[in-house]
């Protein structure tokens, strides 16, 4: 991968939650390159569910670089919103899971919404596909 960061969307994270063979290979592919997991802070609350095992969410965010959501943050997410043409809340989080990848670099997004990111990223980002 030769990346310095790799961002997890919810799916990513999920994955990674239920042990997902395709993200467990990936996630360990990063780590032996090197990679930095990331995640912004809103993906926690959209894998947040009655189902999910706690005790495991917990550990896996003891490992991996949780970015705030601050004003800024925010302000540069609605950008890039607009810059791709999209609005509302189908899309808000990935925004924020844009905006960690944009400035993280080089970067790559594993995500189950691979055009909605490629939207938002551009080229700037690898968009690894679930």
């Amino acid at each position: 991968m030769s990346l310095e960061s790799l961002v997890l969307d919810s799916q990513g994270l999920s994955g990674w939650i239920d042990r997902d063979r395709k993200v467990m290979r990936l996630l360990e592919q990063a780590e032996r390159d090197g990679a930095d997991l990331a995640i912004s802070a809103a993906t926690i609350i959209e894998v947040s569910h009655g189902g999910v095992d706690v005790a495991r969410l917990s550990w896996l965010l003891s490992r991996v670089r949780v970015e705030a959501v601050t004003k800024e943050s925010a302000c540069r997410s609605a950008g890039l919103l607009k810059a791709a043409g999209l609005h509302g809340h189908e899309y808000a989080i990935d925004s924020m899971v844009a905006e960690v990848a944009l400035r993280s670099g080089p970067v790559a997004v594993l995500t189950s919404d691979v055009d909605d990111m490629t939207k938002l990223c551009g080229r700037r980002v690898r968009i690894i596909g679930l």
